[in-house]
């Protein structure tokens, strides 16, 4: 595809969702990246935002919307620009619980008590604004309330956010994997900006020897998407310690039965949930 594009689909909340659920459920779509927020909440207006990668995934995205009367679809060509960098600057920094999480801009603004995350984003997904990301810290502070964690993985790293947490209350070395070469390069940098130690690997899956090597693990993070959460569920079953808790996200609300029955299968127990926005948050325990 010659130009970056962006897909964009307005409409009430009900549709909004429903046509997230049908782009999941696609198969032609499986690796196609979008997200969902409500862009104005007086007049009841969400919105869906996808970036195809290819010609053949813009049609496919273009066509699955169509089919909902109730969007508003357009579709524009991004100007060769850091969007992100020009995003991030402006971005304020994010409470979650005892984490305050924040970029380069924001450095003087950190409360003397809180847990100061400083996460510079790059290329990778992680800041802290998004849903999921901070109902995995809100999920985690919660933990942490009542008992630490030293052994901990990350799974789907981004900016190693998550991991860099763990080391900081706790953990010993944490473990973040991507199977995006950049996320995981961002991620060390991140680490070494947070004087922290974690090991950040590039691995598809859990059977890179640095997962296997300090497994099992008393705490897994994985803020990805509904289907991969699924197929991994078995994985990160035998990843953990009997015991051991999974903080699962990446998942739509109306993903939730499908993510947590996956779980459930596998002998987890639900302990908690945490909603923020149109996205879920599950902290399941290994029976």
């Amino acid at each position: 595809m010659s130009d970056p594009l962006q897909i964009v689909a307005r409409g009430p909340r009900a549709e909004v969702e429903a046509a997230a659920a049908a782009l999941d459920a696609d198969p032609a779509l499986e690796s196609a990246t979008y997200s969902i927020l409500e862009e104005d909440e007086d007049r009841g207006v969400w919105r869906i935002d996808a970036y195809p990668t290819s010609e053949t995934e813009a049609q496919g995205l273009t066509t699955a919307l169509a089919r909902f009367p109730g969007l508003t679809v357009t579709t524009e060509v991004l100007a060769d620009a850091d969007w992100l960098a020009m995003a991030l600057s402006g971005l304020p920094p994010v409470r979650a619980g005892r984490f305050f999480v924040y970029g380069l801009h924001d450095r003087g603004r950190a409360p003397v008590n809180a847990v100061k995350l400083r996460i510079e984003a790059g290329a990778a997904f992680g800041t802290g604004h998004h849903g999921t990301t901070v109902g995995c810290l809100l999920a985690y502070d919660a933990l942490l309330k009542r008992k630490r964690f030293a052994r901990v993985l990350d799974v789907g790293t981004g900016t190693g956010v998550l991991a860099i947490a763990a080391a900081k209350c706790g953990a010993k070395r944490p473990v973040g994997t991507d199977i995006d070469r950049v996320s995981v390069r961002i991620a060390r940098e991140n680490a070494a900006v947070n004087r922290v130690s974690a090991r950040f690997v590039w691995a598809d899956g859990l059977d890179h020897r640095a997962v296997r090597r300090d497994a099992p693990y008393d705490l897994v993070f994985a803020n990805i998407l509904a289907r991969p959460l699924v197929g991994l569920a078995q994985p990160i079953r035998g990843a953990l310690k009997p015991g051991g808790l999974a903080i699962l996200s990446g998942l739509l609300r109306h993903q939730e039965r499908y993510v947590r029955s996956a779980y459930l299968a596998r002998g987890f127990k639900l302990q908690t949930r945490v909603r923020r926005d149109a996205w879920a948050t599950l902290v399941l325990r290994r029976a």
